[in-house]
């Protein structure tokens, strides 16, 4: 059963590790959040798209490995160096989450439209497949945000999928670059008014509009970044933890 309205997850929320292996991970509680918004049932079909780290075969074989901890039944869609299925837009529409990885915002977006992604992923969303990701799977759904896609200082992207009419700041705690920069591109009109996630914490849009803030994290916040006159305004948004005690 599809969703029963578009929804994304965009967060900035990866995973845990389940041991010393580092490619050893479990993902916590975001991702029976969406599954559970998608109405997937005991077996939710999720598809990885891996854009981002070039199709990294080590990335998605540890990605596997930790969707499979939930009982999901996984696929990847690969574009490198071709796709690996023969109809791309009939694979994700079976999907009841896709879930994208961080990694090359700019890089993703480029690739995406030369396959026609654009257009596919909007038709799984308005579907009922929930669509999901972290930093750059976060930013790319919106109008656009901010990447380290081309080195650092960090630039800005305003050409993202624009499913969301809003910018977003992923990492928005951790790196020192992102609040700055996101408070500037808003202040200046280079981008739209948005919301901005901690480490740990993720937005849940129900069609366009923003349902509520999550967080796996103490302390993580989400945030509304709004311009004020020649400067931008910043207000937390309350978050649900997903984290039983």
């Amino acid at each position: 059963m599809p969703a029963s309205q578009p929804t994304i997850l965009a967060t900035s929320i990866g995973f845990q590790p389940d041991g010393p292996d580092q490619w050893n991970l479990r993902p916590g509680p975001a991702y029976p959040l969406a599954a559970e918004l998608a109405q997937a049932g005991n077996h939710p079909r999720l598809c990885i798209i891996a854009t981002a780290v070039g199709d990294n075969p080590s990335w998605l074989a540890a990605m596997h490995h930790a969707f499979s901890k939930l009982d999901m039944v996984v696929s990847h869609l690969d574009l490198f160096p071709m796709p690996n299925v023969d109809d791309i837009e009939a694979h994700l529409c079976r999907q009841d989450i896709i879930w994208v990885s961080g990694g090359s915002t700019a890089n993703l977006l480029a690739l995406w439209r030369l396959h026609g992604l654009d257009t596919i992923l909007r038709a799984a969303w308005q579907a009922g497949t929930v669509l999901m990701g972290v930093s750059a799977g976060s930013v790319c759904w919106h109008i656009g945000g901010t990447t380290d896609s081309f080195g650092l200082p960090l630039h800005p992207v305003t050409d993202a999928l624009g499913f969301l009419p809003y910018s977003n700041s992923p990492h928005h705690d951790a790196e020192p670059e992102r609040r700055p920069l996101i408070h500037r591109l808003i202040a200046d009109g280079t981008l739209p008014d948005g919301y901005a996630t901690d480490n740990g914490a993720g937005l849940v849009y129900h069609g366009t509009d923003l349902h509520e803030a999550i967080t796996e994290k103490p302390g993580a916040l989400a945030y509304e970044i709004q311009r004020d006159g020649d400067a931008a305004r910043e207000t937390a948004i309350p978050t649900r933890s997903l984290v039983t005690t």
